[in-house]
């Protein structure tokens, strides 16, 4: 078995991006599946462009992207991304697309086929925070998994996929205000780990209570 995971370069003055040093850290294998590691751009289409060509030359089982989502103090599980481009910021190259659809001929949205609440319950057993998110935004993150789960409905139905946000990393919020959530990198590494190893193991995923009152 073959795991994808992706993770971004830095963006919007970061130094670095915890996503790929996470990934960076990762073992080779896990649970014993292959891990092949990707730094994408953070490019809104390139993004997508980078990881499609990897599925391509690769031919994994898994594709998992990570992406950075500064404020959140857990590893968070993205349930769904929306066909919606809407930049608050301009991406790495310029681009700051409004009110723009990612695949005329896609779906309003895609569902993740990650198994979220299995993983949630491995990081939390680890003593790792973790929850599921039910918005992956508007940016790049939304982007690269909206064409990944696109790929998988269009072409690579018997591939499984998703998407995990991260928090910063400690060396990240040295000059942010005081309470800005981290976590190191070397537990996101872990949690991404567990991540994998929890959707070899979970065909199907688990009954877990979860979701949001907002």
């Amino acid at each position: 078995m073959k795991v994808l995971i992706t993770g971004f370069d830095p963006f919007g003055g970061e130094k670095l991006n915890p996503a790929f040093e996470a990934v960076k850290k990762l073992p080779d294998t896990v649970a014993g599946a292959e891990v092949i590691k990707l730094e994408i751009p953070t490019v809104f289409t390139k993004s997508g462009e980078a990881v499609e060509k990897a599925m391509k030359e690769h031919k994994p089982d898994v594709v998992i992207c990570v992406g950075q989502a500064g404020g959140r103090s857990s590893i968070t599980i993205e349930k769904v991304a929306i066909n919606l481009a809407e930049a608050r910021i301009k991406d790495n190259e310029g681009n700051q697309p409004i009110d723009a659809v990612l695949h005329e001929d896609g779906e309003n949205a895609y569902f993740t086929t990650l198994p979220c609440k299995a993983v949630v319950r491995e990081l939390r057993e680890n003593k790792i925070p973790a929850h599921i998110s039910y918005t992956a935004g508007t940016f790049v993150c939304n982007d690269v998994m909206y064409h990944v789960l696109y790929l998988i409905h269009k072409k690579y139905q018997n591939v499984r996929g998703g998407f995990i946000h991260v928090p910063y990393a400690l060396e990240q919020v040295l000059d942010k205000p005081q309470g800005t959530s981290a976590m190191s990198l070397e537990t996101i590494s872990k949690g991404l780990e567990l991540a994998i190893k929890a959707t070899i193991e979970k065909d199907k995923d688990i009954s877990l209570i979860d979701g949001t009152i907002m």
